[in-house]
């Protein structure tokens, strides 16, 4: 959305079916690596940018989660 391009758009961009594409994003099926490259070059966004956000949030949820443990472990 923030770049103006509908589902149609990049599902013709990425060359993944519109309504596959529709499912992942809606979380009812999970992207392949190849397919999450595919997405990526028809953003014209990094993978690596896409994948180091998500190794960030990964960690900063496992980073809080811990923390909570040991602060119920600690009391």
């Amino acid at each position: 959305q923030d770049q103006g391009r509908t589902l149609r758009d990049v599902s013709a961009a990425a060359a993944v079916s519109l309504g596959y594409l529709s499912e992942v994003e809606r979380g009812q099926k999970e992207a392949s690596s190849e397919l999450l490259a595919a997405i990526c070059g028809a953003l014209d966004v990094p993978l690596s940018a896409v994948l180091s956000s998500v190794s960030s949030n990964m960690a900063e949820a496992e980073t809080g989660d811990f923390d909570t443990r040991i602060s119920a472990f600690v009391l």
